[in-house]
């Protein structure tokens, strides 16, 4: 599963780019001078601790956050700030966050279809089936009549799952995915990222969780202080890491 490997020595154009990216807030500086590339089929897991700059790290990739300087690309293409070249970009980028963001007044199928429908032009009917295939995909297709409330919080992130596939993106976001889940939600959820892992969707994926991190992903990138410290395979990272940083940060999680 693991056979895609990062960097861009192919010579084929990185599917996220990110060029000296900074970020402040305030007199706070969140990602300091950020580079960071992505291969297509490529699964990196962004790890570090609280405040870090992760999550600002993987808004930043779609422009939820803006960015003070710096260059963000997309599949060769540079992010722009605003308007209609941003949107178009955007949906070359799923997202999926801690807090699902569904439509709470729209049913689930309704909640898969907006984007395809809104923003791509599908006819309600492909839509429809898109969606179908998609809530199949990841389990919940009996679930397609009910509004999000009706569901657990494990099926509602398969639900933002399936909306952020609906778009086909180039690029899978997931910003601590199951950090709002119940214990026994959060397998579920972590067995559909593993699938869509192996079936090759290109994923930048923050999380604590270190067993997927050493299942799924090909590289890890660890962050402290909005810096990126060290890059490395799963299983050098976690036997070996190489910043005192890095080390600590495991040693507390073994001990805890």
């Amino acid at each position: 599963m693991k056979e895609t490997q990062s960097g861009s020595g192919s010579g084929e154009t990185p599917v996220v780019r990110m060029d000296k990216v900074n970020k402040h807030y305030g007199a706070l500086h969140v990602l300091q001078d950020i580079e960071l590339e992505v291969t297509r089929g490529e699964v990196v897991v962004v790890l570090g601790p609280s405040g870090s700059g992760k999550s600002t790290l993987c808004r930043t990739i779609n422009r939820l956050e803006t960015i003070d300087d710096g260059d963000i690309y997309i599949d060769g293409t540079r992010l722009p700030a605003e308007g209609k070249p941003l949107a178009q970009l955007r949906a070359d980028v799923g997202m999926v966050f801690q807090s699902f963001n569904l439509f709470a007044h729209k049913s689930i199928l309704e909640n898969v279809t907006l984007g395809p429908i809104k923003v791509k032009g599908m006819k309600k009917a492909e839509a429809d089936k898109l969606a179908m295939k998609l809530l199949t995909r990841v389990g919940v297709a009996n679930q397609k009549d009910k509004l999000p409330a009706q569901l657990s919080g494990g099926q509602q992130q398969r639900v933002a799952i399936a909306r952020a596939l609906a778009m086909k993106p180039k690029v899978m976001l997931f910003d601590e995915p199951t950090s709002a889940l119940d214990p026994e939600m959060i397998q579920e959820v972590l067995d559909t990222m593993v699938e869509l892992a192996e079936e090759g969707m290109t994923m930048i994926v923050v999380t604590h969780e270190m067993g997927f991190a050493r299942k799924a992903a090909h590289r890890v990138v660890f962050m402290s202080d909005g810096a990126i410290v060290e890059e490395a395979k799963p299983e050098d990272f976690f036997t070996n890491p190489q910043s005192d940083r890095a080390k600590d940060f495991l040693g507390k999680l073994i001990t805890n």
